[in-house]
């Protein structure tokens, strides 16, 4: 699994026919799944983004975590995280999860980070067409992957 996080003060996913999901002070996830990612991926990463420390404290260091700040988080799919583009100039996704793999693992993404950090997670639509807006504070962009484990 592959993400990619923003530090935000305000976000929001939105598509024509679900809608508009959106959150202030928090993180935004971007969420790639891949063929071989399972629970213990989902484990790792969500404890992860819970304790991420990348709030500011009284000082201005950033030392809090979005629980902390008692933040929300949104979280959006996102397979082109698994883009391939070591040839030609048209990407491939062919690490990408497949729908039948990856929604299953999604929905159990943002089921473990609601009980990892007790706080409102929101998303997005799985497959959609959507439209994302935010404002990075900072900024501040963070991106991991469960493969990498760093």
């Amino acid at each position: 699994m592959r993400v990619v996080i923003q530090r935000v003060s305000r976000a929001s996913v939105s598509n024509e026919e679900w809608g508009t999901n959106s959150i202030g002070l928090g993180l935004l996830v971007l969420l790639g799944i891949e063929e071989a990612d399972d629970a213990g991926d989902i484990e790792w990463l969500t404890g992860k983004i819970s304790r991420l420390r990348v709030f500011g404290d009284e000082s201005g260091v950033m030392n809090r975590s979005v629980v902390d700040v008692a933040g929300e988080i949104l979280v959006i799919s996102q397979f082109t995280l698994h883009a391939s583009t070591r040839k030609g100039n048209r990407p491939s996704y062919i690490k990408a999860a497949r729908p039948e793999t990856a929604i299953p693992l999604y929905e159990q993404f943002i089921d473990n980070l609601r009980s990892e950090s007790g706080l409102s997670v929101s998303s997005g639509w799985f497959g959609a067409h959507m439209q994302v807006e935010l404002i990075n504070d900072g900024p501040v962009t963070i991106i991991m992957d469960s493969r990498n484990k760093e």
